[in-house]
């Protein structure tokens, strides 16, 4: 007898994932295919929609392809991707320019003069700033890389895509419509545009007011859809050129971090995930709406139905080990700056590495800071020097984590660690012994996106509650604190944070 599977899309700022996943969250066959992106020197980041669509559809072609389960059995696609980024579109669901992404910060200078007034508050206009938390939880960030930024910047530089453009989507959204040939967006995936009344979860929509401040129209932005929903079936050319049913339904596309969310095996209120990805992100479900405006958090629409999330972002996590692998040479590979940073004794030499090679979003909106090594000597070490990229990461982590534990009041017993740097048993335990908190690394935690984007799948479908997918999550191994590395690297934390507010006003002489 077959088992369902869903066909799970991830698309990463490297790339695709194609997952297939069965309905207690197994991976029973996945494929990867890279996916090129274009830094400009001007703050901007671009990549090439239809690149994301052609390795795609190579990655699900060579893993239906490979016969790991009968085509039959695949009854869904779910989607998720980078999310906070922009691609405009016509009529028919045609990129009319590069995707502007999540790390592009081009749009910095429009957001100011939106938001800004006479009386401001946190760099907000007192009025706006109201009005904005009252409605969505939050408000377009300075730093211009949310998507209205990038929609402002299209407007000022690109007038001919912002006037042709039909609709701005998120990846995400922009990856259904090709699916579907329906331009829509959920609950939960439109949040980052802030545009949106959130509180009532069930009935999520525009806000006339906002969108006046924006200059915008409802029209140019997709239809809402409640999240977790079948939102159609894929289009009888993509079936043909994927090999899947023409019967697959699609259901509503996440972001990453909503996807995580649900992959993490930490459901309940006040249970505590950790991402290591390329970003890096420390959440949980909360009961209610709440903003922290300080430090750039706030609870946001959950692809859960009904729920809310704490969502905040690190631009930089395991994207410092591809910094140091393709801009410095100083690594060939990941395993190789894992084996060099187990050779290095902990604290690198007293090295502090900051992380924040692209600006960061929590716990400072900050889209001028920079980051690098400090306190390096003639005595340093190449293994210090990548020892202390891990270990700056993880004071970084910290820092989330401190917010994060104020916002919510309590301590987070135990984070779920989940992305392609949980499969660091060093990094794992360093996080452990830097943030005195068990870390539980979830099994294949690689793939937490393409099973959280699968198991929104299975709830849209009705064929799982979300008990069930929550218990379906396996915890692969626990990392405790260990109590003598307490006094080694205390003192180093704090000289982190205090680096932060040392550089800051420099960074941004140098970078605005």
């Amino acid at each position: 007898m077959g088992t369902e599977h869903v066909l799970a899309i991830d698309l990463g700022t490297g790339g695709p994932k194609a997952a297939l996943v069965t309905p207690e969250g197994r991976i029973a066959a996945h494929e990867f295919e890279p996916t090129p992106i274009e830094l400009l020197g001007d703050g901007g980041a671009e990549q090439d929609p239809d690149a994301w669509w052609a390795a795609i559809t190579t990655a699900v072609r060579r893993l239906v392809g490979a016969g790991h389960v009968p085509v039959d059995d695949i009854v869904a696609v779910s989607v998720t991707s980078q999310w906070s980024g922009t691609v405009a579109v016509d009529a028919e669901g045609r990129h009319l320019y590069p995707a502007v992404i999540w790390m592009d910060s081009r749009g910095a200078p429009d957001v100011h003069d939106l938001v800004t007034g006479k009386l401001n508050v946190a760099g907000y206009d007192a009025r706006r700033l109201k009005a904005w938390i009252q409605k969505t939880g939050g408000i377009p960030s300075h730093s211009g890389k949310d998507p209205i930024g990038h929609i402002l910047w299209l407007k000022r530089e690109r007038p001919e895509v912002y006037r042709a453009a039909h609709a701005f989507l998120e990846p995400c959204d922009y990856l259904n419509a090709r699916l579907t040939g329906r331009q829509c967006a959920s609950f939960d995936s439109i949040v980052a545009h802030w545009l949106t009344d959130n509180r009532d979860l069930t009935d999520v929509r525009y806000d006339a007011q906002l969108l006046g401040w924006c200059g915008l129209t409802e029209g140019q932005l997709p239809e809402l859809v409640p999240s977790a929903s079948v939102v159609g079936t894929v289009l009888p050319a993509v079936a043909e050129a994927w090999g899947i049913p023409s019967s697959t339904k699609v259901v509503t596309a996440t972001g990453d971090v909503h996807s995580a969310v649900v992959g993490s095996g930490a459901l309940g209120n006040h249970e505590g995930h950790l991402y290591m990805g390329t970003s890096s992100w420390l959440s949980c479900h909360v009961p209610a709406k709440k903003t922290d405006l300080l430090h750039n958090q706030a609870a946001l629409p959950s692809a859960v139905p009904g729920r809310y999330f704490l969502a905040n972002e690190h631009e930089v996590g395991g994207a410092a080990l591809l910094w140091l692998r393709d801009q410095v040479g100083m690594i060939r590979d990941v395993d190789e700056a894992n084996e060099l940073a187990a050779a290095a004794a902990p604290s690198s030499g007293r090295v502090i590495f900051t992380p924040w090679l692209n600006g960061e979003r929590t716990p400072v909106d900050d889209h001028t800071i920079r980051g690098g090594w400090n306190n390096v000597s003639l005595s340093a070490t190449r293994a210090d020097l990548v020892r202390s990229v891990f270990e700056g990461v993880a004071f970084n982590s910290r820092w989330l984590l401190d917010t994060v534990e104020s916002f919510i009041k309590r301590p987070l017993d135990g984070l779920n660690f989940i992305g392609g740097g949980a499969r660091s048993d060093l990094w794992c335990q360093m996080h452990a012994d830097i943030c005195d908190r068990t870390i539980r690394r979830v099994a294949e935690p690689q793939h937490a996106n393409t099973r959280g984007a699968a198991f929104i799948a299975w709830l849209a479908l009705g064929r799982q509650t979300l008990d069930e997918l929550n218990r379906a999550v396996t915890i692969e191994a626990e990392f405790r604190p260990d109590p003598s590395m307490k006094a080694t690297y205390e003192p180093l934390y704090r000289e982190f944070t205090k680096l932060y507010k040392a550089n800051k006003a420099i960074h941004r002489r140098l970078n605005s």
